[in-house]
Parts: structure tokens; C-alpha cells; sequence
């Protein structure tokens, strides 16, 4: 079942619809989130489609911009949408509070005005009692998320999907691959303040200051250092010398 029923009038409301759709759906996922072009499937009776999503969804959010109130009929120009008994956006509300659904009307920018009683067919006229919410355009996601807080806190239904679907965020996120199993006092074995740890190292290693431990020990100007089986040493140093005439130059 669809929790989340998106109403809006196709013109006018359409591109909002479908941003409303990925914010929710990220939130609550792609399954809970009803938006007719997305969730009704080809050959699939579109009119009871529409009809049972609205009855059975726990909240219907009707998208309302600054056309929805006065929005002309297609068939009959002259007259409102609204006032046509079979204009769907009407009998998806109309379905939606007869069924005791939370109905929402999400007034999109900071003109569209709370809706009016009296400017309302007598079928939907409980819609303007209903507590809004409002949206803009470049705060669509804050806004939406805000509005899902409280729904959360509201209808458990909703609340179980969002912690699964965090749940399952937190199981795709990347390992760091950082582990500290079984580890106590700092890195493996090593306690204390700790600058660069090499695990295992097999040849001396050097990473900071000081000398080289675990190796031949080197000092002067210059060196050659011959590893291996020498027994005779080969030395040979640079710097400052003495000349044959006892002149340093």
C-alpha cells in the first residue's frame, strides 16, 4: 500500500509533483509514495487505480499553487475545475477524507492564500479546515522533510518505514576501512600518542624525526653502506680535511 497519495492538477502542479515524489520517496521509499505517471502500472485500470490509492493512503498532500482554486474546466472552459463532479483532483480528496486519511494541502510559494470554505464545493469544503503546510521552490526538500518530521511523529505506519529506510542507507554507506575490533589503549599494541603506525614493517622504516632503529646506524657527511656478509668494512667519508701543504683552503 501506497502510504503517501500525491494530488495535483496537471497543469500547473505537474513538475511539482514529481519533485515532491523523489524527495518522499528517498525518505520513506520508491514503494510509499503514490504519484499517478510513476505508480500505476501500463494496461492497469487508471480510474480505480486513482480511486483506491486515494482511499487507502494514510495521508493525501494536495498540492495547491495560485491556479488550483480557479482552474477552468477543459471540457467546459467557462466553469472551474473544481466545480466539475468528475475532475479528479476533487474526487481524490473526496475519497481521502471519507476514508479518514490525513489530508494536507501543501500551498506551494508564499502568495497561494489558505483556502476558503466558501470557495469550495460542499464535498471538499473539510479541506480547508485542515491545517496546511507551504513549500517554495528552493527550500522543497527542507520543507518536505520538515513536514515528514511531523507526519513521522504522527502515524506509526510512517515512522516504521523511516527507520527501515535509514536503516537501509546506514547498510549501503562505504567501509572506511577503519576497524578497531578487539583494539584497546590505541592501535594494536601501540598506546599513547601516536604518529604514523606501519604494521609488520619487514626493513627499517623511517617516518619522523630522529634516528633509524632496527638497521645500521649512519653519521657524518657521507657514507657507503654495503649490506650483507662484509667483514672487512668499506668506509669512506666526506667533509673537511687538511691538503698536504697543512694550508686549509
Amino acid at each position: 500500500m501506497h502510504e503517501i497519495f500525491i494530488n495535483y492538477r496537471t497543469k500547473g502542479g505537474k513538475s511539482f509533483a514529481y519533485m515532491c515524489h523523489e524527495v518522499l520517496a528517498n525518505r520513506f521509499g520508491e514503494d510509499s509514495v503514490f504519484l499517478a505517471r510513476k505508480s500505476i502500472a501500463e494496461g492497469t485500470d487508471f480510474t480505480q487505480a486513482l480511486l483506491r490509492g486515494a482511499r487507502d493512503c494514510r495521508v493525501l498532500l494536495a498540492l495547491i499553487d495560485e491556479e488550483w482554486l480557479n482552474a477552468p474546466d477543459r471540457r467546459q472552459p467557462d466553469r472551474r475545475a473544481l466545480d466539475n463532479p468528475d475532475d479528479w483532483v476533487r474526487r481524490e480528496i473526496e475519497e481521502a477524507l471519507a476514508s479518514g486519511a490525513v489530508v494536507v494541502p501543501l500551498l506551494i510559494a508564499r502568495k497561494v492564500e489558505q483556502l476558503d470554505a466558501r470557495t469550495l464545493p460542499h464535498s471538499i469544503a473539510e479541506l480547508a479546515q485542515c491545517q496546511y503546510a507551504r513549500v517554495g521552490h528552493a527550500t522543497l526538500a527542507e520543507d518536505l522533510n520538515r513536514l515528514a518530521d511531523s507526519l513521522v511523529r504522527r502515524i506509526p505506519a510512517l515512522a516504521t518505514l523511516d527507520r527501515a529506510q535509514r536503516a537501509a542507507s546506514d547498510d549501503h554507506q562505504p567501509d572506511s576501512g577503519v576497524h578497531t575490533d578487539q583494539q584497546s589503549g590505541g592501535i594494536g599494541n601501540v598506546g599513547g600518542s601516536v604518529g604514523t603506525f606501519v604494521n609488520e614493517a619487514h626493513a627499517p622504516f623511517h617516518t619522523g624525526r630522529g634516528n633509524i632503529y632496527g638497521g645500521p646506524h649512519f653519521s657524518g657527511d657521507g657514507t657507503n653502506y654495503i649490506a650483507g656478509d662484509n667483514h672487512g668494512g668499506i668506509r669512506q667519508g666526506f667533509g673537511t680535511r687538511m691538503p698536504r701543504g697543512g694550508d686549509e683552503r
